[in-house]
């Protein structure tokens, strides 16, 4: 069922961009022209095309502005990422995730959305959900995993990852779904498609404290910050605070464990988990 759910919003996608051509065509105006009119890269203009990326809002405002559209690349954009998958104050990041080319985020108690798997998610949205129904849980695993797909592709961000040692150790959905899931975050590492730390529990206090924190970079738009907390979320894009966001970042990632010895930790906890399953 998440599969599907994955499947079909992709194809609209992919209808949404070559909707966009055609448009664009009959206008008629080159990738290049369509995006100094909308103040992105043609580039961008084919990867929209191409379904390789999502527009932000703004941009699809603009784009129905340009090309005459009454209004059409607005209502499907709303359609497909502003929906109840995600928590409304985390759909407006969810859009300009797709988009980045620069993301660094820190988490301090769980595996980040991009990096897990689909047994992870399970576990954690069950729990989030107790009294939820199979289908409308099968849909919000279907999101996280549709988020992780930008690691896949060509043109994927640069993605670098912090995690407590506490999202290592704490065995959501038991030990065979977190050997799983440490092994998926390792293989991700080695494959380059991320950087991975590790701030472990003997680097004490640090400058995140209990605090998650997403950096985000983009190519036609200044940096932005995404901060959450319990069913809150907030996007910071004033210079002020990025900086100080930054700042605290730099000195997290001073504290964590170099890239090396963070994926030997990883595989240890991995191996302590892999021979929990073995002995029960």
């Amino acid at each position: 069922m998440a599969k599907g759910a994955h499947g079909s919003r992709q194809a609209a996608w992919e209808f949404f961009g070559a909707e966009l051509k055609r448009r664009r065509e009959e206008a008629p105006l080159t990738q290049v022209e369509l995006g100094a009119r909308v103040f992105v890269s043609g580039g961008y203009i084919g990867q929209f095309e191409q379904a390789i990326r999502k527009p932000q809002l703004d941009v699809a405002q603009r784009i129905d502005a340009v090309l005459q559209t009454a209004g059409f690349f607005e209502r499907m954009w709303r359609k497909l990422i502003d929906d109840k998958r995600y928590a409304d104050y985390f759909a407006k990041a969810v859009g300009l995730e797709q988009v980045a080319t620069v993301i660094e985020e820190f988490e301090p108690v769980v595996v980040p959305g991009l990096l897990q798997t689909a047994p992870y998610a399970w576990a954690l949205t069950v729990t989030t959900h107790p009294f939820a129904t199979e289908e409308l849980i099968g849909e919000k695993v279907s999101a996280r995993l549709e988020r992780s797909g930008i690691l896949k592709d060509a043109t994927r961000p640069r993605y670098w990852a912090i995690l407590h040692e506490c999202a290592l150790r704490t065995p959501v959905g038991g030990a065979a779904c977190m050997a799983d899931q440490l092994e998926h975050v390792a293989a991700t590492a080695r494959e380059r498609k991320a950087f991975v730390q590790v701030v472990p529990f003997a680097a004490g206090a640090h400058a995140l404290m209990g605090k998650s924190l997403r950096l985000m970079e983009f190519e036609d738009a200044p940096p932005t910050v995404y901060t959450e907390a319990a069913y809150a979320g907030e996007l910071l894009d004033d210079p002020a605070m990025v900086k100080r966001s930054r700042h605290a970042y730099d000195l997290l990632r001073a504290a964590a464990l170099s890239p090396e010895a963070s994926l030997a930790l990883i595989d240890s906890a991995a191996e302590d988990f892999r021979r929990c399953t073995s002995t029960t």
